[in-house]
């Protein structure tokens, strides 16, 4: 294997109906996973994501914690199939729990709680604070930064670039009237499209701020340890420092920091990583991995034959 290995963690929007069942099946260390997450939080989280209703399922409050549970399955069941160790460990998002979780920094059932709670909390955000957010590709993040803040002051709302999820692909979050006039200022720049997405949260901007005080009251009640592989922040695009009030503030600061996912992957490319694996729902970041950096190579981990796939090309 030459260069360093890095493994990456989807966030929302990965989820489907029957995720993680294969992997349930074929694994007692995923089963294992599954019955812990129905343990912890009180409810068949496993039922969910095998049987749905999606409407459930696409509620962040199960979203958070569904996505999470099915990326450690396809992590454990990795584990136990003898896969090695990454040199450094990232998520998108939500998927920056996942990380933590993997570079042993916080326990999964700590991590399942913190997330149904993140979702609770932006849940409530967005319900005091309805809000919007849409794609926008095919243009430079610094024009459509001066587009929202263009939009912020044209509507009196916020607005703000959420996302840098890989060049040409950008998301923008806010207040409704402005998410709609910062895309039709795109539209009129040379955006090649602006897709609204299917939210009523503007996650990672200024409407998430009410969640930030109940969310770092969760986070100060919940034991953290120092993580014994770095793990790249959403925040600065960086190792995180590795004291336990340190991932605090980042996790905090993550609900209405903008995820700065492009210049991730690019740090993790400058600093040798040549081969990323994916563990969850779909292959999201795999596909962003590729726009970012076309000469690494993506992998990833999903059900039994994924896993076998990648341990073969890494073997």
């Amino acid at each position: 294997m030459s260069g360093r290995l890095a493994f990456v963690f989807p966030g929302q929007g990965s989820q489907y109906v029957g995720m993680g069942r294969a992997l349930y099946e074929a694994f007692p260390e995923a089963r294992e996973v599954f019955e812990e997450a129905d343990n912890r939080l009180g409810y068949a989280l496993s039922r969910l994501c095998f049987e749905g209703p999606e409407s459930q399922l696409n509620d962040t409050f199960y979203t958070q914690p569904a996505i999470l549970t099915v990326s450690i399955a396809a992590w454990r069941a990795w584990q136990a199939r003898g896969g090695p160790s990454p040199d450094l460990v990232a998520g998108h998002s939500l998927g920056e729990f996942t990380a933590l979780v993997a570079a042993g920094a916080l326990s999964f059932p700590d991590a399942l709680y913190l997330v149904q709670e993140r979702g609770r909390w932006m849940k409530r955000a967005g319900e005091q604070q309805p809000g919007a957010m849409a794609a926008v590709l095919g243009m430079e993040r610094a024009a459509l930064e001066e587009i929202c803040a263009e939009a912020s002051q044209e509507t009196g709302e916020a607005v703000v670039v959420a996302n840098d999820n890989c060049p040409g692909q950008l998301v923008i979050s806010g207040g409704k009237a402005a998410v709609a006039r910062a895309g039709e200022l795109a539209r009129g720049r040379g955006a090649k499209r602006v897709v609204p997405l299917a939210v009523s949260i503007a996650a990672h901007s200024p409407l998430m701020a009410p969640a930030v005080e109940p969310f770092q009251a969760v986070l100060k009640a919940t034991p953290f340890h120092r993580p014994s592989i770095p793990v790249i922040s959403n925040v600065q695009a960086r190792p995180l420092q590795s004291t336990p009030e340190d991932l605090r503030v980042e996790l905090a600061q993550q609900l209405t920091a903008p995820v700065r996912w492009t210049e991730s992957i690019q740090w993790m490319i400058e600093n040798g990583v040549r081969i990323f694996v994916e563990f969850g729902p779909r292959d999201v970041l795999s596909g962003l991995i590729r726009r970012i950096a076309p000469e690494a190579r993506t992998l990833r981990v999903e059900d039994p034959e994924t896993l076998e796939q990648a341990l073969r090309a890494l073997d």
